[in-house]
């Protein structure tokens, strides 16, 4: 005879049979609760000979539903008598034993009809499941008495309940993140996941009694297209969690890294030119739950309108012609209001901004607007009206981007703008873009419009600032719509981005000179970031090619704040206060050139004098004479003076005066924050070995280093910079975290000939499942004194010392080094020279050079926990 487990298991194989072979998922998943259902009654007979009247076995939650994936939870309650407990517990204890040992994901209760009262009108979450109950064996009176104790008439009023399943599912989405369009999303528990398709069924059931969603079509309360795509959305969530179980082999609700690909194979998917087949699976999800989104959003909205405004007194106020406000939603006079004047279609969110009393649309008229989208064809977006509340939309003074999300919500946007379908739901298969593109477009747009509003100047001070001098802040918003439009089409997303964001311009009648700066900010709305992490921004000539791309304030002044609206909107820890102040130096250097003639730019002699000058006066507020200074200065080459500020060249000046050779190395770090970081100076006789040393240590430390400035004295010590941040992208602020760095560093640079081995730690969970081929470009820089290598691979930790120690290997010495990691790219800039400070100009070498640091970037990390014995 066949055990309880290989029954499970067997049925289990043959389900995965069936739902790759094409078997539709409602009866696959109810298949597998038919199962469960057969094999508990028979345990249960098997168990309760007798007793039958004093006790049920009851299915709760989503089996109660008749709803099982390969490894959900199997909920079940035992309902007991109210004198049962005292007989049946040693036969409930070994019933329940039985279930354990088939290594089922059992959730169980044992409860008495008073029990099963008393817990319902606490928590909203036991009635629900008790909502949803149903009998699999055992007294149907015992059950029948907790249905009717439990019913809406006792506990829980429409009201309550209502208002209990909304706060549930806000403080759930909430907790998710907000939003359903991150890289690895919650299915279940997410905005537009199972949970609120359950929300919208839940809330109906107590209101209406209904059985089943198609009970809601019955009674009128869903339309027929509407219940299709709830269907419809629930069944692709339904394949992919079940193919989920079956991929992890465990219970799992998130779309994690670790298996989008394979699902992406299971469901049939297949690479195309500009479209990866995990992108298309993501974008067919992140679509259907945008669409899931919208109806729970409406429909709950309708049953809150039923519930809480029962009556027909509607008192409704007029708003204009079309529009009224019923209990402070805006509503549409009547049903066939945008027929008779599709504009509408545009105006109703025009009102919504000029009306900030109202709490929002009312869910008839989402519901007219979702049935009359089709009206937005291209004879729509031609009329001049129409063009004209669009742009009205964009200069309204308040709620820009709050009703352009509605728009996208809705459905609006896209049909208004067909380039923005596009990227409706789009994803990219890394880890830099953590949102989608149309819901990253819109927080870029957010973000700009934060910069006008005075409760959050103190998020961006000089960003609001800059903002309020604007003469056109639309220039900003349509630049911000437009930025990334497009991408997944091929080609450069900038430059066909441009295209459509003149396209635009130019039929919204803006005049060339606005259509221009848009097409300019689209077109280039990379250029600041990658200047300023990837150039060195010290160079006066680094500043003076940018200055000259830009062209002028007004350009530089919309750039930047366009810069920084899409870098915090890319994903919310991108923007830290490291690259914040990159960006200020870049934005503040550009804006004195600006100032004071693009003909007659600062010389590199004037900046370093200005910084002795403020240096001096620095000192000697501290007691360090101005004759001390020069001393030692004479020591320091220009570009010392060049890449620090005068608050780093007072702060190592003043450490070294008061150092005396017993004191080397001189390691000093900050514990004052300066541009974000933490900033590491070393100060010792001059060793070739320092930079691959201290690069091991600070990845064995777990710090992040995103700055490093090499720079030898005359006299052959080192000036060596090392800004730094903590695993967490923070600067170092613990006192003894900063003792732990100082010693340990210290330690190892008094023993150069032993070179710490470079560190072994696990590669994190989503850096595994990219594999970012290695590339490496050489070229000299414009003043012939250094080879610049651009390294672009896969980030891993270690990865900077593994360089370091290749580059040493090859005899080459770093003299600066620009650190970026953006998702799972690391893309490192170096400046080098042979050991007699030329650049590299032997072919053969530069060829060596180049293979070595291939091969030992792309050689296998280790999976060993780092050590910190050196």
């Amino acid at each position: 005879m066949r055990t309880y487990q290989q029954i499970l298991n067997e049925n289990l194989e043959s389900l995965t049979q069936a739902f790759h072979s094409g078997t539709p998922i409602t009866e696959v998943v109810h298949a597998r609760a038919e199962v469960m259902d057969l094999m508990l009654t028979d345990m249960w007979s098997r168990h309760f000979t007798n007793n039958q009247n004093d006790l049920a076995l009851i299915a709760v939650g989503g089996y109660g539903r008749g709803e099982l994936h390969p490894h959900s939870d199997v909920d079940i309650m035992i309902l007991l008598a109210d004198d049962a407990m005292d007989r049946l517990k040693d036969t409930i204890e070994t019933f329940v034993t039985a279930l354990w040992d088939l290594k089922l994901e059992i959730g169980h209760s044992v409860r008495t009809c008073q029990d099963c009262a008393k817990e319902a009108s606490k928590d909203v979450t036991v009635v629900t499941n008790l909502m949803e109950s149903r009998i699999l064996a055992g007294s149907e009176k015992l059950f029948d008495r907790m249905r009717a104790i439990t019913a809406e008439s006792q506990i829980w009023s429409k009201e309550d309940f209502f208002k209990a399943k909304l706060a549930e599912q806000e403080k759930r989405h909430s907790k998710i993140g907000d939003t359903a369009y991150r890289l690895e999303p919650n299915i279940k528990e997410g905005p537009g996941g199972l949970r609120d398709i359950q929300t919208i069924f839940w809330v109906a059931k107590r209101y209406f009694n209904a059985e089943s969603l198609e009970d809601l079509t019955k009674l009128g309360f869903l339309s027929q297209s509407e219940l299709d795509a709830l269907l419809g959305g629930r069944e692709l969530l339904w394949k992919i969690r079940f193919a989920l179980h079956i991929v992890a082999k465990r219970r799992e609700d998130r779309l994690l890294f670790d298996h989008q690909r394979e699902l992406a194979n299971i469901f049939g998917y297949h690479d195309k030119n500009h479209n990866l087949a995990v992108e298309q699976l993501m974008q067919h999800y992140y679509r259907t739950v945008t669409e899931l989104e919208r109806l729970n959003e409406m429909l709950l909205q309708l049953l809150h309108e039923a519930i809480e405004y029962p009556s027909n007194n509607k008192s409704p106020v007029e708003i204009n012609s079309r529009f009224h406000a019923i209990h402070g939603y805006l509503e549409a006079k009547h049903e066939r209001v945008f027929i008779e004047y599709p504009p509408v279609l545009l105006e109703v969110f025009l009102i919504m901004q000029r009306h900030p009393e109202l709490k929002g649309v009312g869910a008839s008229t989402i519901r007219l607007i979702r049935n009359n989208r089709h009206l937005i064809d291209q004879k729509f977006r031609n009329d001049i009206i129409n063009r004209n509340l669009f742009m009205a939309i964009l200069k309204e003074p308040h709620g820009v981007s709050h009703e352009l999300r509605r728009m996208n919500r809705y459905g609006v946007l896209a049909a208004y703008l067909p380039e923005f379908e596009n990227i409706v739901g789009r994803m990219q298969y890394d880890l830099f873009h953590i949102y989608t593109v149309d819901v990253h477009t819109l927080f870029v747009l957010r973000n700009v419009r934060r910069f006008s509003v005075p409760e959050h100047s103190n998020w961006q001070p000089t960003c609001s600032n800059i903002f309020a001098t604007l003469k056109y802040p639309e220039i900003l918003y349509i630049a911000a719509l437009y930025h990334d439009i497009g991408k997944g089409r091929g080609g450069d997303h900038s430059e066909l981005g441009a295209q459509d964001a003149e396209r635009f311009c130019i039929n919204h009648n803006l005049g060339g000179n606005i259509a221009n700066i848009v097409k300019w900010l689209v077109l280039n709305h990379l250029l600041m970031s990658m200047t300023a992490q990837r150039k060195d921004i010290s160079d006066p000539a680094v500043i003076r090619e940018f200055a000259l791309k830009v062209g002028d304030q007004e350009m530089l002044d919309y750039l930047y704040l366009l810069t920084v609206a899409d870098i915090s909107g890319t994903n919310p820890i991108l923007l830290s206060s490291w690259r914040s102040r990159l960006l200020l130096e870049l934005y503040l250097r550009t804006r004195y050139i600006f100032r004071h003639g693009l003909a007659k730019p600062m010389n590199a002699d004037q900046r370093i004098q200005e910084r002795r000058d403020t240096a001096v006066d620095l000192l000697i507020e501290e007691g360090i004479a101005h004759e001390a200074c020069e001393q030692i200065w004479e020591d320091f080459s220009d570009e010392y003076f060049l890449r620090h500020t005068p608050e780093e060249i007072a702060w190592h000046t003043q450490a070294i005066a008061k150092s005396g050779s017993a004191d080397l190395p001189l390691i000093l770090i900050n514990e004052k924050v300066t541009r974000g970081t933490t900033p590491i100076f070393i100060y010792a006789d001059d060793n070739d070995r320092y930079f691959v040393i201290t690069t091991s240590v600070m990845a064995r430390l777990g710090l992040n280093i995103v700055d490093a400035r090499i720079i030898a004295s005359k006299s052959e010590f080192t000036l060596d910079t090392y800004l730094v941040l903590d695993d967490n992208n923070n600067p170092i602020s613990d006192a003894n975290r900063i003792r732990e760095i100082h010693k340990i560093l210290s330690d190892c640079i008094k023993n150069p000939e032993h070179i710490p081995d470079v560190p072994q730690r696990p590669v994190p969970r989503q850096l595994k499942h990219f594999d970012t081929p290695t590339r490496i470009i050489a070229e000299d820089d414009p003043d012939a004194r250094y080879t610049i290598l651009e390294i672009i691979a896969g980030d891993r930790p270690g990865l900077l010392a593994t360089i370091g120690k290749a580059l040493l290997e090859c005899d080459i010495k770093v003299h600066n080094a620009k650190i970026s990691t953006v998702g799972e790219n690391a893309d490192n800039i170096f400046w080098v020279t042979d050991m007699t400070d030329k650049p590299l100009k032997n072919a053969d070498k530069l060829k060596n050079v180049i293979d070595t640091l291939k091969q030992e970037i792309e050689s296998s990390p280790s999976e060993r926990p780092a050590s910190l014995t050196f």
